[in-house]
């Protein structure tokens, strides 16, 4: 897939979103610990997916895109032979290490961009990539991340992609927006979060407009959700 030599840039405004990025990724290094704390278990729309695309993969590669503490790569540890945890944030990567090292999994660790993957080309025979595409700050990061995400799956490989949706019911936009959400820390202060609230269907556009192919999708919790594999030759 060739790369833009504008890829770093929001094509939509010409303005560079590397800041913007940088700031997100300073954001989960200051809450780290304590954000990785509340995020024990696998949601169930992970643990579905697996088991159902990962199970006869035992010798496959896992990706846990946007890992945090790795709670998702360790259930894809649990099926296949190697996986790599990917996150921006220095700081989660420290957290899932310390995860896998108490529980006793294999993950290999990767700081990098979700938009700019340092990984080869038809790698990947199972993904999951939740609740991180709506912390990119522009739609062309998040597109380019979703062509990413095409390059690096197998030819026969699946991915669950997620995003928080106008659907939940603490929004009342029906059109997809840009919004911080307040974590507060243990010592009462706030930090803001960067989030790009998708409307269902531009959740869906986003999808069928890159290079992925969608073979299912749907809301559960607030969330879009889709299965989709790389794109076909």
């Amino acid at each position: 897939m060739a790369r833009d030599q504008d890829r770093g840039r929001d094509r939509e405004t010409g303005h560079g979103d590397s800041d913007r990025r940088v700031d997100v990724r300073d954001t989960y290094d200051r809450i780290a610990s304590h954000f990785a704390s509340t995020r024990e278990y696998a949601w169930p729309e992970v643990e579905s997916f697996v088991a159902t695309h990962a199970s006869d993969r035992a010798a496959g590669v896992g990706l846990d895109l946007g890992c945090g503490n790795c709670r998702h790569a360790e259930l894809l540890a649990t099926n296949l032979e190697s996986v790599v945890g990917l996150d921006v944030s220095r700081g989660l990567l420290e957290t899932g290490r310390e995860r896998s090292r108490e529980r006793g999994f294999d993950v290999e660790l990767v700081q990098g961009d979700a938009a700019a993957l340092p990984l080869a080309t038809d790698i990947v025979d199972v993904a999951v990539y939740v609740a991180t595409l709506h912390h990119l700050p522009t739609r062309t990061g998040r597109r380019d991340s979703l062509d990413e995400l095409a390059r690096v799956l197998s030819p026969d490989g699946r991915a669950l992609v997620s995003a928080w949706s106008t659907a939940h019911d603490r929004f009342d936009e029906t059109a997809g927006f840009d919004t911080t959400v307040e974590w507060t820390l243990p010592d009462g202060e706030t930090v803001d979060r960067f989030y790009h609230i998708y409307a269902p269907d531009e959740f869906e556009a986003d999808l069928v407009d890159s290079d992925l192919e969608v073979f299912e999708w749907t809301l559960s919790s607030g969330n879009c959700y889709a299965t989709v594999a790389g794109a076909s030759d």
